[in-house]
Order: structure tokens, then sequence, then C-alpha cells
């Protein structure tokens, strides 16, 4: 799939399941959660894996406390966008680290649930408004992209073989939020209302942010906005977008709503 930033295409949605692997609590909430909004809402199957429980992200606040805390706030998010499987991997907040574990671990779920997609965040250094990306971003985007692939290859981790679990070469697509240079994107008019609420449902994390704190109706409609600007409808979710599975109408852009 070309990666053009000045007019994205509508990303395919003939598919049934995706899986979303993020780093910590909030991040599908800072704008992919209105896409999954409309996901559920057409009756697609959507779960989320989470790296941590995004314990060292409340500065005034023990990780031990914020950890069980900031897990029942995702729990909460997830449900306002028909999400009702939510996993963690108990990975340490802020020093999660690419390799080996992270992807068999991701992999792990993905030959269980047997995802036609795979959503995770921006694992480059820079994501969208030339922001620096954090480094657990990095390292669990990178891993959610190469474990796609890990998943339908027997003899990469064959331990997996050992829990029963049989490769699976079903994904389709690999979806980066956040991204600096989105190819793809999904049009959430209608559904802004649920990801407000999904990123809402994070009140403790929210109220531990510096002065300049997110308000979330105010930030995700503006973002949504300009994003559907790209694209010509009233707001919109973009993703840079990895295929995975070759497809012929994917490759001509079609639109696949």
């Amino acid at each position: 799939m070309p990666n053009t930033p000045q007019s994205p295409s509508w990303l395919r949605e003939d598919w049934q399941r995706a899986v979303c692997v993020v780093a910590h609590p909030d991040d599908l909430e800072f704008g992919a959660a209105s896409a999954i909004a409309k996901w559920t809402a057409h009756g697609k199957e959507v779960s989320y894996l989470l790296a941590t429980r995004g314990e060292a992200g409340i500065d005034g606040m023990r990780p031990d406390e914020a950890g069980p805390l900031r897990a029942e706030e995702e729990r909460v998010g997830a449900r306002e966008v028909g999400v009702d499987a939510v996993e963690f991997l108990d990975y340490r907040d802020g020093v999660v680290e690419y390799g080996l574990p992270l992807r068999r671990d991701i992999a792990r779920v993905i030959r269980r649930d047997k995802p036609d997609v795979v959503v995770s965040y921006a694992y480059t250094e820079r994501m969208a408004a030339r922001l620096t990306n954090q480094a657990d971003h990095r390292a669990v985007g990178l891993a959610a992209l190469d474990a796609a692939r890990d998943a339908g290859n027997r003899w990469v981790f064959p331990e997996l073989l050992d829990e029963g679990l049989e490769p699976w070469s079903g994904v389709r697509f690999v979806c980066f939020a956040g991204s600096a240079q989105p190819s793809h994107g999904v049009d959430v008019t209608g559904f802004l209302d649920r990801g407000i609420a999904s990123l809402s449902a994070h009140s403790a994390y929210l109220r531990g942010l510096d002065d300049a704190a997110v308000k979330p109706a105010e930030f995700l409609t503006e973002i949504a906005s300009a994003h559907g600007s790209r694209l010509n409808v009233e707001h919109a979710v973009l993703f840079d977008v990895y295929e995975l599975v070759p497809d012929s109408a994917t490759a001509r852009g079609e639109n696949g709503q």
C-alpha cells in the first residue's frame, strides 16, 4: 500500500475480527477508539491486548495503586466502544523492551484469537503533529507488526505448538494509529461521541496530567475533524496501514466500506 499522507485511502472494512495491541491504558482512546466503536456497532469482534497496566503514568500515585486503577479505567473505556475482552501482559510500564519475549506473547494471542486485523500504535520515533514518540509505544508497535508474521510461521516460537496453538496466517492488515504518515482512514462520523466517552473514562489518568490536561471532547473533536477534512467527511480516524495478505482490491485502493 502506498503511503500517501496527502490523500489517504479508505481502510477496507470487509473483515470480521481485530486484536488491538498497545502499550498502555489510554493509547487506543486517543483517537482509535472512535473507529473501534464503529466496527463493533457493525458487528465486528474487537479485543484489546495491553503490554502494561500503565502503572508509571500518574506522577502523584504509586505504581501499585495506579496500575489497578488504570486497568479498571481501561475496561470501562473499552465497554464504551463495545469491547468486553481486555487482556494485560503485565510488562513493566515505561521500560518495555522490544524482543523475542514480547513478540512471542503477542504472537500467542494472535494464534489464539485469529484476527483479520491487528491495530497498534505508531512505532516510529516521531508521531502525529511531529511529537516525539514514547519508548513503550515504539517497542510494542514494532513487536505487534513482527508478531503478526511470527504467528503464521510454525518454526518461529514452536513452543506455541506445545500449547496447542497452530499457526495463523490470516492477519490481512496491521494498522497504526498516531502515525505521522497515515495512509488510510476510517469514517467515524456518528461515532465520535463514543470515542470521547471512552477517553473520558480515564479520569484519574487525565487528572494526573499537567496544567495542559486533555479535555476529551475538545481534543478528539479537533483531531477527528482535521482527519475528516482530508477524506471529505465530518470525522475520521487515520492509520498507517501495512498489508500482509495481498488483496487486489486493496492494492487498487478501492473503498472497502
